[in-house]
């Protein structure tokens, strides 16, 4: 089991956006760093670092776009490989938990999965009018302990978006879920709940 979390969770084309906008978030840090320590008058300062706060929250929005691109290219590709195994896709254990020996588990517990969940998601990406918005995102933890096949089910759209592209980003692999000794494939459910400040 050890083994599984030697590789990463986290979708290659997750990560690639992530590693291209934190290196861009770095060379943009290390020059408004520059101009910042150079700089003497103090209120030329504080209006340095507001420009940098603003191009780093331009940052994290352009790196949205990117990621719910990297969204839409993730589940095409699992919708074409559902398609071409249609016939031979493994079955998914039965919603009896009598028949799971072990249920799949995250690595460091169900916390840190909230946790790491909450880090990764982009509140500003969330267009609601209420104060606070639910999903349930559903997914499949496969027999190596990636997941797949992310659905978030809750009224908002770009609640639900956000919560997607947060499960594919997570680190970690799942501990899969076992059956006479074997790892299986299972479905996880998680609630997510997000409260909006006023």
């Amino acid at each position: 089991m050890i083994s599984l979390l030697c590789f990463s969770q986290q979708k290659e084309e997750f990560r690639q956006v992530k590693n291209y906008y934190n290196q861009h978030r770095k060379m943009l840090n290390t020059e408004f760093k520059k101009k910042f320590d150079a700089e003497t008058n103090i209120v030329k300062k504080a209006t340095i670092q507001g420009d940098f706060l603003f191009f780093m929250k331009k940052m994290d929005s352009i790196e949205n776009t990117a990621l719910i691109g990297a969204l839409l290219k993730v589940r095409n590709t699992e919708d074409l490989q559902f398609l071409q195994k249609k016939e031979t896709k493994p079955a998914l254990t039965s919603d009896k938990t009598s028949d799971i020996e072990r249920p799949a588990e995250y690595p460091r517990g169900i916390n840190t999965l909230r946790q790491e969940v909450a880090e990764l998601f982009y509140r500003d990406g969330v267009h609601t009018e209420t104060k606070t918005v639910k999903a349930s995102v559903v997914f499949i933890i496969e027999k190596d302990g990636s997941i797949t096949n992310v659905q978030a089910e809750g009224d908002n759209f770009t609640f639900n978006r956000q919560a997607e592209i947060a499960l594919y980003s997570i680190p970690d692999k799942f501990f899969p879920a076992m059956t006479k000794g074997n790892m299986i494939r299972s479905r996880f459910r998680l609630p997510i709940t997000l409260t909006i400040g006023d």
